[in-house]
């Protein structure tokens, strides 16, 4: 049984152009999508809107119709992809984690329609991102980003096996899309931390970069045996792995990263510095990829 993709809807232009995304996704992985509309407090009452003129719900639109209006923006999209509506009496982190049991992503816009302008990255897309136990996509970025016409997938490169779960996902990435994969480690030289070695040749920075290109090879070895067609570029810089990922997010389709292994029961937010920086920054669209998927 294939496992559809989750897209959170609220009627937010930024629901709705992850839904655009979405769709996408799904045609190239050959997957449902299940279009999610979520709300304890939703108001359902209103005035109906033609989906067939308007193309997106005003703010204060039932939730039937905004997940309509998702619907029929992904059947004009491409009418090949199956889609499924859901309205959920119920707050909409709970109901896209419970959702996301039962997925082979989450995906969501970078604001809901609730949310003040100036925040970065919305709280249900945070809080999803930081605690669901499969991957998550929040679809940002710039309209190279968005549309694809990079042909590259970035991946932020952490210690195996920490990362594995986020490199498999990387190299199927790249393989349906038939484009290269940037697998980039960042390494840093302690200011005051001389690095000790009988086999150091040419200083400590040479050392710690080719620590850093060995970890790559470690972490890739594995996904390249049972992927190689796909092209990998493999690169170490020096500088702080947040900033690094996020400048090269620019040139990038995706940007996918790893995060902690989901602990059962912890309700608190589960992502390092990179995760946080790429899901408030990233030129591209992000996939924060658990451990435990």
């Amino acid at each position: 049984m294939l496992l559809p993709l989750v897209v959170g809807v609220d009627g937010s232009d930024s629901s709705l152009l992850a839904v655009d995304w979405a769709v996408g996704e799904a045609a190239r992985h050959g997957l449902p999508l299940r279009l999610v509309n979520a709300s304890r407090w939703e108001r359902y009452e209103g005035t109906s809107l033609d989906v067939h003129t308007l193309g997106r719900p005003t703010r204060h639109a039932p939730a039937d119709t905004v997940v309509g209006v998702a619907a029929e923006r992904a059947h004009r999209r491409n009418p090949d992809v199956a889609v499924s509506v859901d309205v959920l009496a119920e707050d909409a982190v709970t109901a896209l984690l419970d959702a996301g049991r039962n997925a082979s992503a989450l995906i969501t816009g970078s604001r809901g329609r609730g949310g003040i302008r100036d925040l970065l990255l919305g709280s249900v897309g945070l809080a999803v991102a930081a605690r669901a136990h499969c991957p998550v996509i929040v679809v940002r970025g710039d309209k190279a980003g968005l549309e694809g016409t990079h042909e590259r997938i970035l991946l932020g490169v952490a210690e195996p096996p920490k990362g594995s779960a986020a490199v498999r996902f990387a190299f199927r990435e790249a393989e349906a899309r038939g484009c290269t994969l940037d697998a980039v480690r960042a390494w840093r030289s302690p200011a005051h931390e001389p690095v000790d070695h009988p086999l150091i040749v040419g200083g400590p920075e040479h050392y710690l970069e080719e620590q850093a290109a060995s970890l790559i090879e470690e972490a890739l070895g594995e996904a390249v045996r049972e992927r190689p067609e796909v092209v990998v570029r493999r690169d170490t810089v020096e500088g702080p792995a947040h900033k690094v990922l996020v400048e090269r997010s620019a040139a990038a389709d995706m940007i996918i990263v790893g995060a902690a292994r989901r602990r059962h029961g912890h309700l608190g937010l589960q992502l390092g510095r990179v995760a946080h920086a790429a899901l408030h920054h990233a030129y591209c669209p992000v996939a924060v990829v658990p451990q435990s998927s």
